[in-house]
């Protein structure tokens, strides 16, 4: 049978209990909480000392905060562009809603989508809020984002995609979580709420995904095992590798905000390494059996990535002068 129907019957076979990862992984819209639970209420009459009060604690977070703040909204502000991704899979269906009609993995990436828009609308407001940021130049960068699409390198292949979004959910869980400490460690509680709601939602799609992948390594585990080790020599970079400014050209700006996040401490080399090995122990593949000669070369790959890796970023020295946005004045004042 060629490769792409057996990718076609994994993906049919683990579709079967797509409910379960629904029921178990996402959260119902009425029961889930919306950006107005942890914004000021615009109806009411505390609206504007309450947004007085985010911007005087916005003061006190510094020039990298910002910048990682605003390349963290922006990213999944891209929403439309990494659900009409998901949604090329192979395995994935584009149905209507009529009943009995709805492709399993198209629900699950429709609802996945749902909770994930969330994030960026909460972020975008309290941006806009807060002062700190000049917002048109955000919004640009964010429409050059969607307009330029991205390439991570999967292709419509659902295993690579789904080691890919495993690894992202738990770089972003890590990133946001970060960010809230960063916030509360200067007293500012609101945003720092934000941060860490939205980094349990990012855990709780990261448990999925994996569980996706585990699953998969039952059924097909040398496809799946070359599909891992793929990506990793390709490298898992954020969606925002192709992030710009106004003037610039595609990915430019990702170095400089990938370096700000580095100085923060947001989101180190360190992170993406202990990433994989989570990843490698979870997986378990160092017990995966049937093997083909070549996957088992790829799983010695990636069993010694993890080491490789840490050799070489000890030689790696992040830049400590920060880099001037046209999303955030040097003071972080406009």
């Amino acid at each position: 049978m060629a490769l792409e129907n057996i990718r076609l019957e994994v993906m049919k076979t683990v579709e079967k209990s797509i409910d379960e990862f629904v029921e178990k992984y996402l959260i119902p819209v009425e029961e889930i909480w919306q950006p107005t639970d942890l914004l000021p209420n615009s109806q009411s009459e505390n609206f504007f000392e309450e947004v007085t009060q985010i911007r005087e604690e916005a003061q006190e977070l510094g020039y990298d905060f910002w910048v990682v703040l605003v390349a963290d909204m922006v990213t999944e502000e891209a929403l439309p562009t990494y659900e009409s991704w998901l949604m090329d899979m192979e395995g994935v269906e584009q149905h209507g809603q009529q009943k009995g009609m709805q492709n399993g993995w198209a629900k699950w990436i429709r609802h996945w989508t749902g909770e994930e828009n969330r994030h960026g609308d909460t972020l975008n407001k309290y941006l806009y809020l807060s002062g700190r940021v000049d917002m048109k130049e955000v919004e640009k960068t964010t429409q050059y984002l969607i307009n330029d699409g991205f390439d991570i390198g999967t292709g419509r292949d659902p295993y690579r995609n789904f080691v890919y979004t495993s690894f992202q959910e738990l770089a972003t869980n890590i990133s946001h979580k970060r960010v809230g400490q960063l916030a509360r460690k200067k007293g500012n509680k609101m945003l720092a709420k934000m941060c860490n709601i939205i980094a349990g939602d990012e855990m709780r799609h990261h448990l999925a995904y994996r569980e996706f992948v585990k699953t998969i390594f039952e059924y097909d585990p040398s496809e799946m095992m070359l599909a891992f080790e793929d990506m990793m020599k390709k490298k898992i970079v954020m969606p925002a590798q192709f992030i710009r400014e106004s003037g610039q050209g595609i990915g430019e700006a990702f170095e400089n905000f990938s370096n700000a996040a580095q100085r923060l401490g947001v989101y180190t080399t360190q992170d993406y390494i202990e990433i994989l090995q989570k990843l490698n122990e979870y997986w378990e593949i160092d017990k995966i059996t049937s093997l083909s000669d070549k996957a088992e070369k790829a799983r010695d790959y990636l069993m010694n990535l993890p080491d490789r890796m840490t050799r070489i970023a000890e030689r790696i020295k992040v830049p400590q002068d920060p880099h001037q946005f046209a999303w955030v004045a040097p003071n972080g004042k406009l």
